[in-house]
């Protein structure tokens, strides 16, 4: 991919993947419960970790210094609500 973006809308919980201003994918995340929210603004991505597993699932890509990140999750079922401790969750075979 040539100049990929990431934008997160965390009132529709969705995560949209752009390349060269054309959104090609979207998927359902679940975000940041209300006492943990996720962190809005623009971020870079820090790390990535494939296959780190457990509530991580399998990929991990950190965008801030406090540790929060785009990863897999094992709990499916919660996929489209604000749960995570500030984390962006997606389903295994979308991340």
């Amino acid at each position: 991919m040539s100049n990929p973006h990431i934008y997160i809308n965390l009132s529709t919980r969705k995560l949209f993947l752009q390349e060269n201003c054309i959104i090609n994918y979207y998927f359902p995340v679940a975000v940041g419960k209300p006492s943990t929210p996720t962190p809005s603004g623009d971020f870079q991505i820090l790390s990535k970790i494939m296959n780190p597993g457990g509530v991580l699932g399998t990929r991990w890509m950190q965008f801030t210094r406090y540790e929060h990140g785009i990863h897999g999750t094992n709990q499916p079922w919660l996929i489209g609500q604000a749960v995570s401790l500030g984390c962006v969750r997606m389903y295994n075979k979308d991340v």
